[in-house]
């Protein structure tokens, strides 16, 4: 039972000092630990390996090795992740955490997972990422030279064995977050594991509408993110095409990210900025500068970047699959789109209909002005309470289940 006490949590993450929804989330999270003077461990990626602390909270940041697989200029696996076991498995003796939270199956979180069996420590994960989808995009891309069949079949596949792999890792857990009701249905029902919400907060004084510098000027076609495939951006090509069709002429694309299909974008994709990576105020004024955000992403399981756009006073128009369209409510403060021609539908709506698209932008902020990273996690601690206190998070003995790291490998991979 731990009754008013605050639980001890060892938090890791591989995602924390990048421009990602995850890190995002994970610096979050230890800034309301921080604040409110949690007991609090937190273990991720940096640019060399160091353990400090001050007060309550501590931080231990490990140096990924020259080994590193990169999947994309933010995303990367370490193949000689375990080479700090000893070090984290240390930490966390010392620290003695009534749970320890992973954020999914990259090589951080696997350790994570791995030293909370050794140490018998209960273990929470969150899902924030459809790696599955992820996965599956980029094969569809790099198959592109075959048969549409063999590379749609091919694709399909890896999806289905990526997600079963994912939930095997999940299974590990006792409790479970997730961004959207979706994902939390479908680990619950997978994992057989309790399931919960864990959304995201929107700094609402960062973004603001009070940023916009000039409201004349051609009509600004909007998107922040990684500009990758499975982000779906070659959408913004067809998306051209056919308001031209439509004798559309005075707007301009603002594509804001970096990644793997920026240089194919700036080749196909006429009228457009893209100024690359943008943080803090300078990304508040280019979300300010927009008339609308497009986001044709089907893999995102949040969407950071909406609450953004909302906050901005910018109604965003976003893609039927995923988490996004659990932002909007269609038609108020945007609109969910099936297809390359809704998409151009909803944006010629907000082009044609000044008056409309106004209403709108003041619907937008005032929806985001109800949310706040505090309420998220305090909503998150208070799961951790109940299931410390109900017996779902009961610590076990070390490897009780499966002694052994050969063995805890086998129950994530076989």
């Amino acid at each position: 039972m731990i009754g008013d006490r605050i639980p001890r949590v060892a938090f890791f993450t591989d995602s924390f000092h990048e421009v990602n929804g995850v890190a995002l989330t994970s610096r979050q999270f230890a800034h309301h630990a921080r604040s409110h003077f949690y007991p609090f461990l937190s273990i991720h990626p940096g640019p060399r390996t160091a353990h400090w602390t001050r007060g309550n909270f501590q931080t231990f940041e490990l140096a990924h090795s020259k080994a590193l697989l990169r999947l994309e200029h933010d995303l990367a696996f370490d193949l000689c992740f375990f080479r700090h076991r000893r070090a984290v498995r240390d930490a966390l003796q010392a620290f003695q955490p009534d749970l320890v939270h992973v954020t999914g199956p990259g090589h951080i979180g696997m350790l994570g997972a791995f030293v909370a069996y050794d140490l018998g420590v209960p273990l929470v994960a969150s899902w924030h990422t459809n790696v599955h989808e992820f996965g599956s995009r980029r094969l569809r891309k790099l198959l592109g030279r075959f048969p549409e069949s063999w590379t749609r079949a091919a694709a399909q596949l890896a999806e289905r064995k990526s997600l079963d792999l994912a939930v095997r890792f999940y299974k590990l857990a006792r409790m479970m977050f997730a961004p959207n009701p979706e994902l939390v249905a479908m680990l619950a029902s997978r994992t057989g594991r309790p399931a919960f919400l864990m959304q995201r907060g929107i700094d609402t004084e960062l973004f603001s509408p009070v940023r916009r510098a000039h409201p004349a000027g051609p009509f600004v076609i909007g998107y922040v993110g990684r500009l990758s495939a499975e982000k779906n951006v070659r959408l913004f090509v067809r998306l051209n095409e056919i308001l031209k069709s439509r004798r559309l002429r005075d707007y301009r694309f603002l594509v804001v990210g970096e990644g793997s299909e920026r240089a194919w974008l700036q080749q196909h994709l006429e009228n457009a900025d893209l100024p690359g990576l943008l943080q803090g105020a300078t990304l508040a004024d280019a979300y300010a500068s927009m008339d609308v955000l497009v986001f044709p992403s089907e893999t995102d399981t949040f969407g950071n970047v909406i609450l953004e756009a909302l906050a901005s006073g910018v109604p965003a128009i976003v893609s039927g699959r995923g988490g996004p369209k659990f932002l909007i409510e269609d038609g108020v403060t945007g609109f969910v789109a099936k297809d390359p021609e809704a998409f151009a539908d909803r944006v010629a709506q907000l082009y044609l209909d000044p008056l409309r698209r106004d209403q709108m932008c003041k619907s937008a902020r005032q929806a985001a002005l109800g949310r706040s990273w505090d309420a998220v996690f305090s909503g998150v601690y208070e799961h951790y309470r109940r299931g410390l206190d109900d017996g779902a998070l009961t610590r076990v003995s070390p490897f009780s289940e499966f002694p052994g790291k050969k063995h805890f490998l086998s129950k994530v991979f076989h």
